[in-house]
């Protein structure tokens, strides 16, 4: 019998940072993987850790309600706020199993203060992206990780390991 794996999103970079977590963590599983569209109940764009982390565990729980019969449910929320009176984006990761919520932050990645003034403003990072670097729906390409790193690395790849590290206390309960 399947796994099935609920996505909170339809985003392609999200999608694909899901199947390839779940295919390396249960490689000889049959995995059904069902994107869908639920409320973060947050900000469009988040502007702290607690909220982004917030809309990542609410969309988890809120996919349960719209696919109860799912193994796994995962939120995935893009934020940014200040560490040190410096811009940063980061990730958060909720994974709701067996009435459960497991999660994981990524590594956060310093922003310019002109793309954080722009949030700050109300805009969206990968709007402000766009314009900054005359690039075309940046988030659902290398996102803003990938411009700044000059493509050696990406959104789907930070998603990849910030959901692998999230999954740690389900693939091995018996320490947890």
């Amino acid at each position: 019998m399947a796994l099935r794996i609920a996505i909170g999103s339809h985003n392609p970079v999200k999608i694909g940072a899901v199947e390839s977590a779940f295919n390396s963590l249960y490689p000889e599983q049959q995995l059904d993987f069902l994107p869908a569209s639920v409320p973060s109940l947050v900000s469009d764009q988040p502007m702290s850790e607690a909220e982004t982390k917030a809309g990542a565990v609410n969309r988890a729980q809120n996919l349960a309600t719209i696919l109860p019969d799912c193994d796994f449910y995962v939120g995935l929320e893009g934020g940014v706020d200040l560490i040190d009176d410096l811009p940063f984006t980061f990730a958060y990761i909720a994974v709701l199993h067996k009435q459960q919520v497991y999660f994981s932050r990524s590594s956060a990645l310093p922003l310019p203060k002109q793309v954080y003034t722009r949030l700050q403003q109300g805009e969206e990072l990968g709007t402000v992206m766009d314009d900054l670097f005359q690039q075309t729906n940046i988030k659902q390409k290398g996102g803003a990780i990938g411009v700044l790193t000059k493509g050696h690395s990406s959104r789907q790849a930070v998603y990849t390991h910030t959901l692998l590290a999230a999954m740690a206390p389900i693939s091995f309960s018996e320490i947890f």
